[in-house]
Parts: structure tokens; sequence; C-alpha cells
């Protein structure tokens, strides 16, 4: 038997009896599990070019597969980037979905544009608001959302949390990327600003009395939690 601590003190440590943590070459093979198709290999080529960083292939096909078991109808996606991200969830939401997305950056949603056409998605499916998430978010309605998927400022997680909570109907999703934040949210010697954000995230989501919550190693950490009706 093996027991793995994570993060602090306070974690609680985890048995993972027989099983071993895997290597590299197992996370390279599980995220590249599934191909991804053309529109999205140019969405990451044009987040490239403007320094937009999309979620990764593993992430991405988890949103999919997300969207897909619940249906998803009506879907908030806090940073637009290139696409990358709301390619994946379009494909897995309902053919009667809308995508509504908030980024700060007009020419990110202006790039996301042209890899929903080039997917073949009509301008229906989608409504990108620019601005700032913590001005759009709470003028969303409550209890209306079926899926929330964050990944935009750090120091906002925690915001973005309690807006998600509201706007989620009860049995949907929310899911933040970056929930391992490039391998320091497991070290506790790490205390700059955007790990200790996700950190207190992650606290706050496995002690929330409304949700469920997973903590996926998948790309850089992808923690999904379910609203409980």
């Amino acid at each position: 038997m093996t027991r793995w601590c994570i993060g602090s003190s306070q974690e609680a440590a985890i048995t993972t009896g027989n099983i071993s943590p895997p290597t590299t070459e197992s996370w390279a093979h599980a995220e590249s599990y599934i191909d991804e198709e053309p529109p999205i290999v140019h969405a990451r080529q044009r987040a490239a070019e403007v320094g937009a960083v999309p979620i990764g292939t593993g992430g991405g096909a988890v949103l999919r597969l997300l969207a897909a078991a619940i249906e998803a109808r009506t879907v908030v996606e806090i940073g637009t980037g290139a696409g990358v991200s709301g390619l994946y969830l379009l494909r897995g939401m309902r053919d009667d979905g809308v995508l509504t997305s908030v980024d700060m950056e007009s020419e990110h949603q202006r790039l996301a544009r042209e890899a929903f056409v080039e997917a073949g998605f009509t301008p229906n499916r989608t409504r990108l608001i620019p601005g700032s998430a913590l001005d759009v978010l709470p003028r969303l309605t409550d209890d209306a959302y079926d899926l929330v998927f964050c990944d935009a400022d750090k120091n906002e997680y925690v915001d973005y949390l309690e807006q998600a909570v509201r706007i989620l109907r009860p049995g949907g999703i929310v899911a933040f990327d970056n929930a391992l934040w490039h391998n320091r949210v497991a070290d506790p010697a790490q205390r700059d600003p955007e790990t200790m954000a996700v950190r207190e995230l992650g606290r706050m989501v496995r002690e929330h009395d409304q949700l469920m919550p997973a903590l996926l190693p998948t790309g850089d950490g992808l923690l999904v939690a379910l609203k409980r009706a």
C-alpha cells in the first residue's frame, strides 16, 4: 500500500494500493488518445500566434464528454481564447445548444469565430461577449445553465466559482482548467498569488455543500464538480 501526500499537511493522504503514478510516457499516451480534427488543430495554431494557451487535448476530450453526458444546451465559457475549448464544448452539446463565451481580448474572439465557422457551426450557436467575466457573470440568470467552464484569470477563480454555482441548474457541471497549475499546487513551498488562488479554489470546491467534485490529472489539471439537486 502506497500513500501519497498532495499539497500541504492539511491535504488528505491518498491510498493508491498497487497503482503506480503514471509515467511520462503513459501521461503522453493518455493526452494524445483522441485525434483532433483539423478545425481544432488550426485553432491551436492561431492561439499560439497570439499567445493564448488553450486547454490540452485530454482536457478538451473531457469537456466534450461532459457536455454530451448531460446533454448540455446552455454552456458558459470564461476565457474564449482562439476557440479550442469552445469547439470541444460545441461538439458535445446538443444541436440546438448555445455557447456563451466571455473574453477580455476581442482579437481572441475574432479568431474563435473563424474556428467556429471552419468547424461548420452557425452564428446562432455561439454568443461571444467581450469584457470582464466578473462584469458579465452577475448579469446571467440563476439556475439557467448546464455547464460552466473557466479558463481565465487564476486570481479570479474563487469569484468565478461563486457565480458558477449561482447560474448552474441542479445537475449542472462546473469545470476549471489549470487546477494543478504547472505542478505548483501540489508543492506547499509554492506560494505565489496564482498558485494560492488555485489551491484555495480546490479547497472551496471540495468543501462546498452543493458540489460533488473530482480533480482529474489530465493536462494541467481539470477540476470538475456537479451541482447537487
